[in-house]
């Protein structure tokens, strides 16, 4: 039985054989990587956007990665749209040290159904769907049966892992993604598929936290670290639960769009001594989505008694942590990743009762090298998402 995201695709873009790339990309394929390369000959080749390093290598000619039809228990789905996610360039880059090659990114997929497996119950054709963050796991293990897939330790990323049967993931820079139905999402109708594709990695990420830590009294005060892809999707969640909400950055140039665009209630420049000094012990919970290292002794500071501190950001190096902020203000910092498959379809449908969507750049697939440049300098607010079907139409 199929678990896994199996990307099926023409003949867009793609990998060369490391026999025949090695010589242009020496730093990619390495004699590993050569022995791992799936068989370009599998049926059902359909076009895929693949991703490596140094860049994104596009062109009609370059042979297609793809996987068997879909079993029984799998849903076809034909990409629409898929958002960006500045993971997507940590695996690129290979940050984390987790990569496995070669790789095609994504995991904010939208779109609508076109084959179904003969066991599929949940979905119909045409249906609209969403596919996040992972595309399997054990399903028997504790944290699956408390829906919390996202912690199982055999969770399947949708996206440079191993699926049940041994082949790679492979994620929605594609034009058609396979999966299994009790991993694939409905997407509301009145949710448009652009500006909501994100939601499915950004906005459980942050949405998960809050519900998890009680961070949704309506009339507390949160504050929100760091504005970006993550951040500005929390401001919303915060608004729609009844919060009060203030941004937290360095940057001061984000005041206006903080609150007059996004609707927090205040802004709180954190390399400001005086303000910060001013704002200390005013706010019951801090989510906090800055990647960069950075000190948590000032955010700890803003807490009241009983705070907490939740952080969703991943900083490629430790950060310090001072005890004694905790011991003193009977404070609580923790941590979260995205959320099992039940919490994001409630993340989605409350998302869709409230108006919630991502700021997006819309772009082609052309453009992606450029978006991840941009993306590395934090150049876009706050979601690039890449609109499949009207750059395969072209």
């Amino acid at each position: 039985m199929q678990h896994s995201t199996s990307l099926q695709r023409p003949n867009l873009t793609g990998f060369l054989p490391p026999q025949d790339q090695h010589h242009i990309l020496p730093r990619f394929f390495d004699s590993e990587t050569q022995r791992k390369w799936p068989n370009p000959q599998k049926k059902n080749t359909h076009r895929n956007l693949l991703a490596g390093l140094p860049e994104i290598l596009l062109g009609p000619s370059l042979p297609s990665i793809s996987q068997e039809e879909n079993g029984d228990e799998d849903v076809t789905i034909k990409i629409l749209y898929c958002g960006v996610c500045h993971s997507d360039l940590h695996f690129l880059k290979n940050d984390w040290g987790v990569t496995r090659y070669p790789i095609v990114p994504g995991h904010e997929i939208v779109g609508t159904v076109i084959k179904l497996g003969k066991n599929v119950s949940k979905f119909k054709m045409g249906d609209r769907v969403g596919v996040g963050v992972l595309v399997g796991s054990c399903r028997t293990c504790e944290n699956c049966q408390q829906d919390s897939e996202n912690y199982c330790p055999d969770m399947i990323f949708t996206y440079s892992s191993i699926s049940e049967d041994g082949t790679m993931t492979y994620g929605g820079y594609s034009d058609i993604v396979v999966v299994n139905q009790w991993f694939v999402l409905r997407f509301p109708d009145n949710l448009p598929l652009d500006a909501g594709a994100p939601l499915l990695c950004a906005g459980i990420t942050v949405y998960s936290p809050m519900k998890y830590y009680g961070m949704t009294e309506p009339g507390k005060h949160l504050g929100v670290a760091g504005l970006g892809g993550l951040g500005h999707v929390a401001v919303k969640l915060g608004k729609a639960f009844g919060l009060k909400v203030t941004v937290i950055s360095t940057s001061p140039n984000k005041e206006d769009e903080a609150i007059n665009k996004l609707g927090a209630d205040a802004f709180l420049v954190s390399t400001n001594p005086v303000k910060l000094k001013e704002a200390v012990g005013t706010m019951d919970y801090i989510i906090d989505t800055v990647s960069a290292v950075h000190p948590l002794l000032p955010l700890l500071a803003l807490l009241k008694l009983n705070g907490k501190l939740i952080t969703v950001g991943l900083p490629d190096k430790p950060l310090e942590l001072p005890i004694s902020s905790l011991v003193i203000g009977r404070k609580l910092v923790g941590g979260s990743n995205f959320g099992g498959i039940k919490e994001t379809q409630e993340m989605l449908d409350f998302c869709a009762e409230h108006n919630i969507t991502t700021d997006i750049e819309l772009i082609k697939m052309d453009y992606i090298n450029t978006a991840m440049k941009r993306l590395s300098k934090a150049d876009v607010k706050y979601r690039f998402v890449i609109d499949v079907a009207n750059s395969l139409s072209q």
